[in-house]
């Protein structure tokens, strides 16, 4: 099966890149902030930066070993780069995209691959945001590569082209069947477009996992942050039965069917949130009563954040409730939804 497989040390200004990593047939995103030193791993892969120490192999083939002093040339490894801006030459058509450095033999096939053979001889400048990403994928993959890099592969397109386009990258890639490494600080992006998810902080991986594991069970109140959850700070008790009390800085009492004592992060999910004008009448044990402070659109839901809250509900029940700032509300979820970590 292909497999890249890399453990690498590289020197940063401020800290090391040090990880190993596995990729098979597969997508594989690396997430963190900006700065946490993902887009040098895919420089390493690609040759681009010399790691201190460390190897990269690729379908058994060693393109870098420190120990045994190979380092194959940028130019010889078998990759296939995108990145972030495309880097397309303006001044060449489409099809003469692909066709740089590679040879014409294969460029209308590519394309037609892509489904944009009808766009061979447009300029850049003529295409859409999606468009271009396809001819940049194309020509990426005119190379007949081992590996597939992608360096924020829908940070250049706007909000409504993006959403359209995950689904079809998504597609592609999965087609593809390559070992595909991708970089992004979106972690919805990450979990539309790959199978696995790894979490980068200061050039180390934290996590690594499918995306919904991350969501249910992360490691840190980092991961837990950056895959959208609401982050509380508080203090645990045990209660008499199953449940954990938690006090929050602010003095707000929740409790959690998790155990836990001390000081303790408290994730709640916006999806686990409901709204309402008075306390939910159901199961949920948990309520926070605020003003609505502000009222966002995304997608065919709505983002609603009251006091230290963001809920995540429907457009019918945020018009239902008649939401808007400064609106007193009920922010209600249930003890199961509400996880506990370590601080």
């Amino acid at each position: 099966m292909d497999a890249l497989r890399l453990h690498i040390e590289l020197p940063l200004r401020d800290f090391s890149v040090d990880l190993s990593l596995e990729v098979g047939g597969e997508s594989v995103a690396l997430v963190g902030p900006s700065g946490a030193g993902k887009t040098t791993v895919l420089r390493a892969i690609a040759g681009l930066v010399r790691p201190a120490a460390g190897a990269i192999s690729v379908n058994g083939s060693t393109w870098f070993d420190s120990e045994r002093r190979i380092d194959v040339p940028a130019e010889r490894r078998r990759v296939g780069l995108v990145f972030q801006d495309y880097a397309l030459f303006p001044h060449l058509s489409a099809r003469k995209n692909v066709e740089f450095g590679h040879g014409a033999t294969s460029a209308l096939a590519v394309l037609a691959r892509f489904g944009i053979e009808r766009l061979a001889d447009e300029k850049p400048r003529n295409l859409s945001g999606g468009e271009r990403q396809r001819v940049a994928l194309a020509r990426a993959l005119a190379r007949d590569p081992a590996v597939l890099l992608l360096d924020e592969p829908l940070a250049a397109l706007d909000a409504q082209t993006r959403a359209r386009t995950r689904g079809e990258l998504r597609e592609i890639l999965g087609a593809v069947g390559l070992p595909t490494v991708l970089v992004t600080h979106d972690y919805a992006d990450a979990a539309a477009l790959a199978e696995r998810v790894a979490v980068m902080v200061e050039g180390r991986i934290v996590q690594v996992g499918k995306p919904a594991e991350l969501v249910a069970a992360p490691v840190s109140p980092f991961v837990a942050d950056f895959v959208g959850g609401n982050i509380l700070n508080g203090r645990a008790r045990r209660l008499p039965g199953d449940l954990t009390e938690v006090q929050l800085d602010d003095g707000t009492r929740l409790v959690s069917t998790d155990r836990a004592t001390g000081d303790v992060a408290v994730v709640v999910y916006p999806w686990e949130i409901a709204i309402g004008l008075t306390g939910s009448a159901d199961s949920a044990r948990n309520h926070v009563h605020g003003e609505v402070a502000s009222v966002v659109p995304v997608g065919n839901r709505v983002r609603v954040r009251v006091g230290p809250l963001t809920a995540e509900v429907t457009a019918a029940s945020a018009e239902r409730l008649a939401l808007q700032p400064g609106r007193r509300v009920v922010a209600s979820f249930k003890a199961t939804g509400t996880r506990l970590l370590r601080a």
